[in-house]
């Protein structure tokens, strides 16, 4: 077991090494659920994975989003790997993603993509825990997605797209996204019996160091949100109706780029900060006098043995040599280059059942 290196670094408990950089807005480890929690989130995950697909209609999930959804979910792949510094606090935070996706493609596609990208970093990056996927899927992916986007984001522009109507959806949706996620994390925390952070003192840490991470990411949302409008503005007018636009291949061509520009340059200038979540449970130990929790269960060390299994660049390092600088940039090629053949290819898998299922229907 490697513990994070710096002064708020939490025990990650999934048998490889992980660095600060690697960390993301409420990515949750094994160490912060009970069994019984994990695995009851993750039958949740699963449930709602399938009930999303089976709502999914034609004017909804069309061919035309599919190589959209796989660029943008190796964009945010890429995106979540850039820490910036939050200013006079020791910590650091970056995009969680799950507005800027479903603005580009939609609520319930961005889910599945989110969906994509949590479980890749979990099997093959070890960056939050197999036991806790189901949580980080809900509170990365299912708040965000199909509950602030559908409620906030998408009755803002339906009166009519612009970059100030596009401006205030993103902040206000990222800003509420975040604060509802950190507030999950601490809940599940508190239904998991983690005496180690107290709830109200936890609630009183996460809040606002995601408070600060959400504007800024709400900013980085509608800079790249306007960018696609200015581009195409008929792409952001489909994610809340019918998908009648193609997605231009200039479109795509530039955000593979800022893709691979991120993953394999930006990267490496990333802050070390331990990330929001990290940050906040090594406040929380410090002012209560605990210190930090720890999975031990036979289920737990299960997931470890799975995770370090299945981990092809743990702590998104290169396997046996985690000190090697090239492992960064390299993981995070490899993974958006992963991120987006499995989004498409879950597009195209999906897409045409449907197709399928259609044409037995009519015939």
């Amino acid at each position: 077991m490697w513990p994070l290196p710096g002064r708020w670094g939490l025990r990650c408990y999934t048998g490889v090494r992980r660095t600060p950089l690697k960390g993301t807005p409420m990515h949750m480890t094994d160490a912060l659920v009970s069994p019984v929690v994990g695995l009851a989130m993750d039958a949740v995950a699963i449930a709602v994975v399938a009930g999303t697909v089976a709502r999914i209609k034609k004017d909804q999930f069309a061919d035309k989003k599919v190589p959209l959804m796989g660029v943008a979910g190796a964009l945010i792949f890429a995106g979540q790997m850039i820490n910036f510094a939050i200013p006079g606090t020791g910590s650091s935070g970056h995009i969680g993603g799950g507005i800027l996706l479903a603005g580009l493609v939609g609520a319930i596609p961005a889910f599945l993509t989110m969906t994509v990208v949590l479980t890749i970093q979990c099997l093959f990056f070890a960056d939050g825990g197999l036991l806790a996927l189901g949580c980080n899927i809900f509170n990365l992916g299912v708040i965000p997605c199909l509950i602030v986007f559908p409620l906030i984001f998408a009755p803002i522009i339906r009166g009519g797209t612009s970059r100030p109507r596009l401006t205030l959806a993103s902040l206000l949706s990222v800003i509420l996204a975040l604060q509802l996620g950190a507030l999950g994390v601490v809940l599940q925390t508190l239904f998991s019996g983690i005496v180690e952070l107290p709830f109200t003192v936890f609630l009183a840490t996460m809040l606002p160091i995601h408070l600060v991470i959400g504007v800024i990411e709400g900013i980085i949302t509608a800079a790249v949100l306007g960018f696609v409008y200015m581009m195409r503005p008929e792409i952001l007018s489909a994610t809340h109706g019918p998908a009648t636009a193609k997605t231009s291949k200039k479109l795509l061509v530039t955000l593979a780029v800022a893709t691979v520009l991120i993953a394999g340059g930006l990267s490496w200038f990333a802050s070390t900060n331990p990330d929001g979540l990290e940050w906040a449970v090594g406040r929380t130990t410090e002012k209560t006098g605990t210190t930090e929790p720890e999975g031990t269960t036979p289920i737990h060390q299960g997931a470890e043995e799975a995770q370090n299994t299945t981990a092809g660049f743990p702590g998104y390092s290169l396997p046996g040599n985690p000190d090697n600088p090239i492992g960064t940039p390299l993981s995070g090629l490899v993974g958006a280059g992963v991120t987006f053949l499995v989004a498409a290819g879950t597009g195209l898998t999906i897409s045409g059942i449907k197709k399928r299922r259609r044409v037995k229907v009519d015939a």
